[in-house]
């Protein structure tokens, strides 16, 4: 039996490829792809051809009510929760699939029902009593009471620490005070998430389940939004609104792993609404580069048209490897995965970008004109580089992670040299469990290995071990330059967490593609293969460029500049 305490990223910045987490790759099993199938048709059925009121509702900036109650009626708002309560009782997997779905039609739909079950109710579902379960679950089932996720504040984005709203006991209850911002579906949710501070001395917060019928809970006006502006996103007020006892979710004092643990599980909803625009935008794309005639020709016959209709293909695939591959360690019970949930939501929303940015140039003026679909993908999606955790911050959590585990054992080997003196066989062991694991990978001596991949892609296998070599390589040295001021090193950072991301997308390939390949034979899984030959040189260029550039970059340069900007306020050599 696998240990489900493990993290793949964690283990292989350790030089471990723990290649039991990603093979086989992740599949959903044969009744709920059946649903899935029959949800999907409902929804095609629905959706299919309302174009022209989507951007009706995007100009006037609102989700009328009679289509909310449409969502409600074809269970927009029961995905995640348990057949018991009246819910669809879907996986993590089939989440992310369906939110794909949704995103293939608008953007406005798909988060206003992705951030009900994403995040908004979703500290209950895992951190709820039974009798917070039994009160509100059937409830939000229906969209009876719609969710919201309330976390952030004007001095509090990523800062979660940051939070101003506070929670105080009077006898046994708490009189909650404060303003939280930008919450998606404020304006429509009557069940709220909300995190307060409830130590001022030690900074500590607890969650609560507030919902809108309290006293002293009020929304502001809908904010105008450059995207997704027919979703609902206000401010919400909390003005001495008194909860008892049952209001809390989870432990006092501990709202922050709630909140951690919230986003990590929510972010498969994310990749995958991700993978659904980039599909819209392939199609979108193929069709006009077919339809489309420059100097005689389709423009889907000149190079440049098709290397990026290739980059696109490339980036979606390897998008919904990486999507996958997290949704299914959620479903196979694995807890320590919020390096490779966060991978996945950075991952995901940087190849969308790329994907739209190509798509409006395939697309040429056309592209620009708001009577067609491009321009308004690219305002949805550009927010998801944003929220859920922006892909700066998650950069460096992911960076930061890593090199906390291996600074932790240097310490250890640090802390040993006075059981050497003590104990030397104790001692020694310690030391050269160390050694042997991290100069091996540096020197190549005992290079980690993928033995699960299909050998037909043993070259692009290769790749990876060579690039986890260089990693290895890479967090050493970072920390013995830098040692406790790498914190503060984040142009360094940021290129580990960027040869990170890649060596997890990559993985996650070559575990698909095994997948493809045992399932449908060489021949039949070739497109995939081209697939994986294309990322994997893509891949082995960007870890050769970051490693390249941990002593030589022009970090000091680019940081004398921005100062120079700060100072001056702007651009100090106008030509007049």
């Amino acid at each position: 039996m696998n240990d489900k305490n493990i993290s793949f990223m964690r283990n292989l910045c350790m030089g471990k490829i723990s290649e039991e987490i990603l093979f086989p790759f992740p599949s959903m099993k044969e009744e709920e792809k059946e649903v899935l199938k029959t949800t999907f048709d409902s929804l095609r059925s629905w959706l299919k051809g309302r174009d022209v009121e989507f951007r009706k509702w995007d100009k006037a900036g609102e989700l009328p009510k009679e289509f909310l109650a449409e969502m409600k009626q074809m269970g927009l708002f029961g995905f995640v929760i348990p057949e018991s309560f009246g819910g669809l009782g879907f996986s993590s997997s089939a989440y992310s699939r369906t939110i794909q779905e949704l995103c293939q039609y608008d953007g406005s739909i798909a988060i206003t029902a992705g951030a009900h079950s994403s995040i908004g109710m979703r500290g209950l579902l895992l951190f709820g009593t039974e009798m917070q379960k039994e009160k509100y679950l059937a409830k939000l089932a229906t969209g009876e009471m719609i969710a919201a996720f309330c976390l952030t504040e004007s001095t509090a984005g990523s800062d979660a620490a940051g939070i101003k709203t506070r929670a105080v006991r009077e006898g046994d209850d708490w009189i909650l005070n404060g303003e939280k911002l930008w919450i998606t579906n404020g304006g429509i949710a009557d069940f709220f998430t909300v995190f307060a501070k409830t130590d001022n001395e030690k900074g500590q917060m607890t969650a609560f389940i507030v919902t809108r019928d309290l006293p002293g809970v009020t929304s502001g006006p809908h904010e105008d939004k450059m995207g997704l502006r027919a979703s609902s996103t206000t401010t919400l007020n909390f003005d001495n609104v008194r909860l008892s006892k049952e209001h809390v979710l989870g432990e006092v004092g501990k709202g922050f792993k709630v909140a951690m643990k919230i986003l990590n599980v929510g972010r498969t909803g994310l990749g995958g609404g991700s993978i659904g625009a980039m599909k819209k935008v392939i199609r979108l794309s193929s069709q006009h580069a077919k339809s489309r005639t420059q100097f005689g020709k389709n423009i889907s016959e000149f190079g440049l048209i098709q290397q990026k209709l290739g980059h696109m293909m490339v980036d979606c695939y390897a998008s919904e490897a990486v999507v996958s591959m997290v949704g299914g360690l959620s479903d196979r019970g694995y807890q320590d995965y919020a390096v490779e949930a966060a991978i996945s939501k950075v991952f995901a929303t940087e190849c969308l970008w790329r994907t739209i940015d190509e798509g409006l140039q395939v697309a040429g003026g056309t592209g620009y004109m708001s009577e067609y679909p491009y321009e308004k993908i690219m305002r949805d999606c550009r927010i998801n580089k944003i929220f859920e955790g922006t892909n700066e911050i998650l950069r460096l959590f992911i960076a930061l992670t890593a090199m906390n585990d291996v600074a932790t054992q240097l310490k250890e080997v640090a802390q040993s040299v006075g059981t050497v003196l003590q104990d030397p066989i104790k001692g020694f062991g310690v030391l050269s469990e160390y050694a042997i694991k991290r100069v091996s990978h540096v020197t190549g001596i005992r290079k980690a290995t993928i033995s699960k991949a299909h050998p037909s892609i043993k070259a692009e296998t290769a790749i990876f071990e060579d690039c986890t070599k260089t990693l290895a390589s890479f967090v050493d040295k970072l920390l013995r330059k830098h040692g406790k001021h790498i914190v503060e090193k984040q142009f360094a950072t940021r290129r580990l967490a960027d040869i990170m991301i890649d060596l997890f997308a990559l993985a996650c390939v070559i575990s698909r593609v095994t997948s493809a390949i045992n399932e449908k034979g060489i021949e039949a899984s070739q497109k995939e293969q081209e697939i994986l030959q294309v990322f994997s040189g893509q891949v082995a260029r960007r870890v050769s460029g970051n490693f390249s550039k941990i002593d030589d970059n022009d970090d000091e340069q680019i940081i004398s500049l921005a100062l120079d900007a700060i100072e001056k306020e702007g651009y100090s050599w106008d030509t007049i």
